[in-house]
């Protein structure tokens, strides 16, 4: 009976084991540079990336933002298939393991709004713009399957000893609605994450991108909105558009002359719509880098102007004047047992937090959940607890003396 019982309970472990990795989840994701993410969705249902805006009220101040854009500038896709300019067409990402080794990234010009590594970044994580990346963006965006978080970089740079720096960096807890603190960046201008915006070739495979796309305009307001956190303009005309603002297609528009790929991402932009993410070119819609787009099927995109499109209502727009505010976390303690270790002992750091959204430990942790976390230090280390909310960042710092 007791053979029995241990093979029934193997049996369920391993039925559990692969429930869990099945499509759908983030650990079932598969990994790799431009992996299939097997129908996963980052974030909650309930995030506004995910959410279906086709029959949310037209904002009042649509007409004048249309009009700001230009009511003639016509949609372009920002990605595609081969090489232009000696550099691949969109913004790639790459999936990786939980055993990815983590390394530390050295911070540049937002290092005050970036969440500390370590992050688990490979030395070939792919760089926008490769095989030559040149000065644009050189976003790095990964995803780590089995913690279900992502980590972005904008303007990130690998040095020929292997190291990792970047102007800003963003870590993305992928289980909940993460949001920046307001008025902080993250790898992108407005303070979103990159990554859920990006039209995907194995999403238009599958017939269907259940998520909002990203895209930028010329001139932006010095103002965001939901879910947006930054702005990066100093404009205060009220026609132009805040960042976070999102457009949709509008329904009358005739999609069935379109190829059967393009229908995938127009029936996109009129259920989940666009956000504004960035100052860039006019209308332009972020996605992947992929051998298997069609060029020719994507340029009929640009048969399509802002006049097609209408602005979803936005809801309460943040100037500097409005900036909500609150308490940031609450680190109530941040503790070593042992407090003085032989190298090689295990150590177990723990905390009590309240008002928290997301925590990262430096060094050697990352992002991290829970309320405590084992470590290994070979000599004696001072720990740093990041506790991050919309409000802002809590610090506290403990030291592990190593004998």
């Amino acid at each position: 009976m007791k053979v029995k019982f241990f093979l029934i309970t193997a049996m369920l472990l391993l039925f559990s084991a692969a429930a869990f990795a099945q499509s759908g989840t983030c650990s079932g994701m598969s990994a790799g540079a431009g992996a299939n993410l097997n129908g996963f969705v980052p974030f909650l249902a309930s995030n506004l990336w995910n959410t279906d805006i086709s029959s949310a009220a037209v904002d009042l101040n649509s007409a004048n933002i249309i009009n700001f854009i230009g009511p003639t500038v016509t949609l372009h896709p920002d990605f595609g298939a081969g090489i232009f300019h000696r550099q691949t067409i969109g913004i790639p990402y790459q999936v990786v393991e939980g055993t990815q080794a983590k390394v530390n990234i050295s911070l540049g010009t937002s290092a005050s709004e970036s969440d500390p590594g370590p992050t688990p970044i490979p030395s070939n994580a792919l760089i926008e713009g490769y095989p030559k990346p040149g000065n644009g963006d050189r976003h790095v965006l990964v995803l780590e399957k089995d913690g279900c978080w992502l980590y972005e970089l904008y303007h990130a740079t690998l040095s020929k000893n292997g190291s990792w720096g970047a102007d800003s960096a963003a870590a993305w807890d992928m289980t909940i609605n993460e949001q920046r603190p307001y008025t902080w960046t993250s790898a992108d201008a407005a303070g979103l994450p990159i990554f859920p915006g990006l039209a995907r070739y194995d999403e238009v495979a599958a017939g269907a991108i259940n998520h909002a796309l990203r895209f930028t305009v010329p001139t932006t307001q010095r103002a965001f909105v939901a879910p947006a956190s930054h702005w990066a303009s100093s404009v205060t005309n009220t026609s132009a558009p805040p960042m976070g603002t999102r457009i949709r297609l509008k329904e009358s528009f005739d999609i069935s002359v379109f190829p059967v790929d393009d229908q995938v991402i127009l029936t996109a932009l009129k259920k989940y719509g666009m956000i504004l993410a960035d100052n860039g070119s006019g209308i332009f819609i972020s996605g992947t880098p992929d051998d298997r787009w069609n060029n020719s099927d994507l340029n009929l995109l640009g048969t399509i102007t802002a006049s097609n499109f209408e602005v979803v209502e936005m809801g309460t727009i943040y100037t500097p004047a409005n900036v909500p505010t609150g308490p940031a976390p609450a680190i109530s303690s941040f503790a070593a047992n042992p407090a003085t270790a032989f190298k090689g002992q295990m150590v177990t750091l723990t905390w009590s937090i309240s008002g928290a959204e997301y925590n990262i430990i430096s060094p050697q942790v990352g992002a991290t959940r829970g309320t405590s976390v084992i470590v290994i230090p070979a000599v004696t280390t001072t720990y740093t607890l990041y506790s991050t909310n919309q409000y802002g960042r809590a610090v506290a710092t403990v030291t592990v003396t190593v004998q």
